[in-house]
């Protein structure tokens, strides 16, 4: 018979391989997390300081209301799609694709309506376009 008192080793636990996942865990989010600062837009909006008018001769006027409506050299177009405008904007552009469009669009429009004024001169071929705005200080346009 064994007499001798039985000892039991109290298990060890080794501290090293779980301080090697927490590090590499700790490395990954550090690496992948998106910080605020970094996602947000710093954005300077330019003023619209209005120069003096310049007269072009060979210019399309198109306005667009706030609620939706279209006119072309002062003409109201009664319906409303992008062919409608496209032709109209054809009709009304003497020189060609040298014509220039200005687009007076009101402060209260939705983007769409400037957004289908943009597509129609795409498809009536005029690339020379410039936005009418408006001063605050002196009250002239463009």
């Amino acid at each position: 018979m064994n007499f001798r008192p039985l000892t039991r080793d109290e298990p060890e636990i080794n501290l090293i391989p779980f301080i090697d996942v927490l590090l590499v865990i700790l490395i990954f989010l550090m690496l992948s997390t998106t910080y605020s600062k970094f996602t947000e837009l710093q954005l300077n909006l330019p003023v619209a300081d209005a120069q003096a008018q310049r007269d072009y001769e060979k210019e399309v006027q198109v306005s667009v209301s706030s609620d939706g409506t279209y006119s072309v050299n002062k003409v109201a177009l009664t319906n409303r799609d992008a062919s409608t405008l496209a032709a109209a904007l054809v009709d009304a552009a003497k020189a060609g694709k040298e014509s220039v469009l200005i687009i007076n669009a009101d402060a209260s429009a939705k983007h769409q309506a400037v957004i289908t004024v943009m597509e129609a001169a795409r498809r009536a071929g005029l690339i020379h376009i410039t936005f009418a705005t408006q001063s605050t200080a002196r009250g002239g346009t463009r």
